[in-house]
């Protein structure tokens, strides 16, 4: 086998760990245009991010890497390779194939396109003015949906639209995603008013003294601190800046988060930092012997979004987590050292109908994703256009979450993902409350104690459980069966509904 295979094998690596390593200054720079960059460098930033597509389309394509693929699969020695490496070769020919179907010029119109649209939209979002970003709204989701037609031919998909969802979440259909949705709303409205109607509902606000964004970047390098992230040794492979719209960069040891402060908001910057550092624990804790390797990465959206759920909600909103973080915050910021235990845990588990995305409470979230997947999935199916976004969007909202939308900016304006060309993504979100909920299921039945140790402030054994089972499984398996080898039980929302009403009751809600 060494004389016949491996050494055309290692080749094609060589070759996809450039186009890895092209991705990750792709990463930078996308990281420094929301963090660094001068409100007046946005068209040399398109040209560069439509230099660097072109570039990456290029290497990705490139009929030596075709050569090599048919080289090794038509090897007699084929089924000699590993599992491992059989995966690396899976994954390179499917993204061969996707990347060969489109042309250069599409793509580098895609990247110049999403930097000019994101540009446009954080101004319309200050204005609260969807029309200024319409136009430009219309030429990207244009571009993505000939690309999306074009790629649903050859991964062989029923619509359009799952052929962007399998972006993100692999193998993931419409039709599954609708079902595990529906199955999810269903379980979640009696819940959520049986919630509400709990007199726990109306204790004292605990969490909106004023606190300096000083203050602040404090609290923030603590929490990264214990949860293992680290931010500020001379070996560390994170940072925290600050930036409009929370989001986590990078991978293998360059892994940066991002997180918003607001005066009289703290507790948002908390929960942001939490919802980051998940992410970010996953970056890093993939398995470093396939590091540039296709099967090196992590496993989908879905799964990345079960992990930063993970630590924001059943890790950072529980009691046990809460009893060990609220004197410590207290000592960072003593303004907070009127607020008793009680009201903080009832404050942070609050469950209320509202318009905000980012701000919402676990049990609502859900709701404000199931209304942006059916407004997408009807995008690219022609049922509702562009003009129409903001009508149906408030639609949805007082049909799903009883509230009414004043302004564009608290409505379809307030995420970045359409107009960063993100379509396909928002699914994930949901889909990893329901994978973080069986998670949950496999690491109590792992580890019973594992809420103890929490009031301690103690992650070690969560975060070792979650690395080894979840984290350095990486790109090996498809997001499905990755949740079923850890669990041993098919996808099903049922289990963090479970989570949920057992939280709540123990919570007294």
């Amino acid at each position: 086998m060494e004389n016949s295979i491996n050494p055309i094998y290692r080749k094609l690596l060589e070759k996809i760990k450039d186009s890895i390593v092209l991705g990750t200054v792709q990463g930078v720079i996308h990281w420094d245009m929301e963090t660094m960059m001068p409100p007046n460098a946005v068209e040399q930033r398109s040209l560069q991010l439509e230099l660097l597509s072109r570039i990456g389309h290029q290497m990705s394509t490139s009929r030596e890497i075709g050569d090599l693929l048919q080289q090794i699969q038509s090897n007699i020695m084929y089924s000699r390779l590993n599992a491992v490496e059989k995966r690396n070769i899976y994954l390179i020919n499917k993204s061969y194939i996707e990347q060969n179907s489109l042309s250069e010029k599409l793509v580098a119109e895609m990247a110049k396109q999403e930097t000019i649209t994101v540009t446009t939209w954080k101004r319309a979002k200050v204005k609260k003015d969807f029309n200024l970003v319409k136009s430009e709204l219309k030429k990207l989701l244009e571009l993505n949906l000939q690309a999306a037609e074009i790629l649903m031919d050859v991964k062989q998909t029923k619509t359009p639209y799952e052929a962007l969802i399998d972006q993100f979440e692999p193998k993931m259909t419409t039709q599954k995603i609708t079902e595990l949705f529906d199955k999810l709303q269903i379980g979640l409205q009696p819940f959520l008013e049986r919630v509400q109607d709990s007199s726990k509902q109306l204790c004292a606000k605990s969490l909106h003294q004023p606190i300096s964004v000083e203050t602040q970047r404090l609290i923030s390098q603590f929490l990264t601190q214990t949860l293992g992230y680290d931010t500020v040794s001379s070996v560390a492979k994170g940072r925290i800046d600050e930036t409009e719209h929370p989001f986590t960069s990078g991978s293998y040891q360059d892994v940066r988060i991002t997180t918003h402060y607001y005066v009289d908001d703290f507790i948002n910057s908390v929960f942001s930092v939490l919802h980051e550092t998940g992410h970010a624990l996953y970056e890093l804790n993939v398995n470093p012997e396939w590091r540039y390797q296709p099967v090196g990465g992590t496993c989908s959206y879905g799964i990345h979004e079960s992990q930063s759920r993970f630590y924001e909600n059943v890790i950072g909103r529980s009691k046990e987590f809460l009893t060990w973080l609220l004197p410590n915050l207290q000592k960072i910021a003593p303004v907070l050292s009127s607020v008793c235990l009680d009201d903080f845990v009832c404050d942070v588990n609050q469950v209320k109908r509202s318009k905000i995305r980012i701000q919402s409470d676990e049990v609502t979230y859900n709701l404000h994703i199931i209304i942006r997947y059916e407004l997408e999935r009807d995008l690219f199916e022609g049922k509702v256009c562009v003009d129409e976004l903001p009508q149906v969007w408030n639609e949805k909202y007082a049909k799903y979450l009883g509230v009414e939308v004043e302004d564009n900016s608290e409505g379809v304006l307030q995420d970045t993902h359409w107009y960063s060309g993100l379509y396909g993504y928002f699914p994930s979100y949901a889909l990893g409350n329901i994978y973080s909920g069986q998670i949950v299921d496999a690491l109590t039945t792992s580890l019973p104690s594992w809420c103890n140790q929490l009031s301690q402030g103690n992650l070690s054994e969560i975060n070792n459980w979650l690395k080894v089972n979840v984290h350095q499984s990486s790109s090996f398996y498809d997001p499905e069966d990755l949740v079923e080898k850890v669990t041993g039980k098919k996808l099903d929302p049922t289990f963090f509904l479970q989570y949920l009403d057992r939280k709540y009751r123990k919570l007294d809600f």
